[in-house]
């Protein structure tokens, strides 16, 4: 009876702490896996690469421990918001959030957070892991945001409420390092802009109760050159080539990274569970390398030679169809999304004279699959993706590459 009465310094300071911890969330889930792909060695964007003599392989996919904790003022307002949350695998530990959130409460439509966090960019990239219906993000957003998070500070205004339309309005707005997660130190001083303006979803009474929402984003970054080279892709007597500039200015020049995107996502209720389209499409202009079309974690090159920066000019989106199979625990998906990381070239144009390279394929992906969630704690994936290069004049990709896979997921959270 101590530890609950107050006139003692025991009492008053477990009074103390619960005070301070009620507002504490811890959550977390993993997932273990098998995945059978078409052929040994392959190489996927289905959770990693597979090694060169397997074809299958079990694996702890992602083990998060998130921590949550509110601050609220005297008036039950929030005042601050803090989260830590890190992925625990085979492969290791690793940090994938720790930021914290200021809320303004005079007008309560204002909040800054900082920290690591992930980018305000597109549905999927913030779509959690936990909740999406396919094993992985598509190819696209996981090669221009690889890893999700960045490191920055971000704007938000938005009202607390959600009674009026524009009370449904969101404007995130950030400045971040730019390489997000893929590296470990930021490589150079340009920051960059991400923004999204997003409806926040609400139901359409007079459409029998179909929930919308939808939103733009737009990603102004880009990288700068440590070297005096850079290549694009710029028509030479008709047919484009990768072509080499070695001005003198471009040392110290930003290479675009130049995002625009859209988002919508359209939901319509049935007798016993839910049809949901989703769609997303983006393109613009991407700074990588060679032989990758993903931002570099550290800059290329080794010690005071530095590679040349490929400039590409890209394309890619996705779309969903989930239904519920009776009830909400059986939930059917299809998804297509495709990535061209160059939409100037194509097909028999890629070939390696003109100075092209894998980085350069287009690829078109076509996902199945079924989720069956057994209770609030347990859900199980089944996931098979075909996934097809377009066939060039690339050696190994003169015709489709086998790496179709299957995903058995069980998903465990608390």
């Amino acid at each position: 009876m101590d530890l609950v009465d107050t006139t003692n310094q025991m009492g008053k300071g477990m009074l103390s702490i619960y005070e301070r911890y009620n507002r504490v969330r811890i959550s977390g889930y993993i997932q273990p896996q098998f995945q059978l792909i078409s052929a040994k060695g392959a190489e996927t964007y289905a959770g990693g690469n597979f090694s060169a003599m397997v074809n299958n392989r079990f694996m702890l996919r992602r083990g998060r421990l998130r921590v949550d904790y509110a601050h609220l003022n005297k008036n039950n307002d929030p005042t601050s918001y803090f989260v830590f949350q890190f992925d625990g695998t085979e492969r290791g530990v690793a940090i994938r959030d720790f930021w914290g959130r200021i809320y303004e409460n005079k007008f309560k439509i204002f909040a800054l957070t900082t920290g690591m966090f992930a980018r305000p960019f597109g549905h999927e990239v913030n779509l959690s892991s936990a909740n999406r219906e396919s094993p992985e993000r598509g190819r696209m957003s996981q090669i221009l945001m690889r890893s999700e998070r960045d490191i920055g500070l971000m704007g938000t205004i938005t009202s607390r409420q959600n009674q009026l339309w524009t009370q449904r309005l969101k404007l995130d707005i950030g400045v971040f390092n730019g390489q997000g997660l893929s590296g470990p130190v930021d490589y150079d001083s340009h920051k960059d802009v991400i923004g999204r303006l997003s409806i926040k979803p609400g139901k359409v009474a007079k459409a029998g109760g179909m929930n919308i929402s939808a939103a733009v984003s737009g990603y102004w970054g880009g990288i700068t050159s440590q070297g005096n080279v850079l290549y694009r892709t710029r028509a030479n007597r008709g047919e484009y080539t990768m072509q080499r500039d070695s001005s003198v200015s471009n040392l110290g020049k930003t290479a675009p990274r130049r995002y625009a995107g859209a988002d919508v996502q359209i939901s319509f209720p049935n007798r016993k569970g839910e049809t949901e389209f989703r769609a997303e499409y983006i393109r613009g202009r991407q700074t990588a390398t060679l032989n990758s079309s993903e931002t570099p974690g550290t800059y290329p090159g080794s010690g005071n030679v530095k590679d040349p920066l490929y400039i590409r000019n890209f394309d890619g989106g996705y779309f969903y169809f989930l239904q519920n199979l009776g009830s909400k625990d059986h939930l059917f998906v299809l998804k297509y999304d495709w990535y061209d990381p160059n939409t100037r070239v194509k097909g028999r144009q890629l070939n390696a004279t003109d100075g092209f390279t894998r980085a350069d394929l287009r690829y078109d992906t076509v996902g199945m699959g079924y989720v069956y969630t057994a209770n609030e704690s347990l859900k199980f994936l089944f996931y098979y993706d075909f996934v097809r290069n377009e066939k060039t004049a690339l050696q190994g990709y003169e015709g489709d590459a086998p790496d179709d896979v299957f995903t058995c997921r069980v998903q465990y959270n608390f």
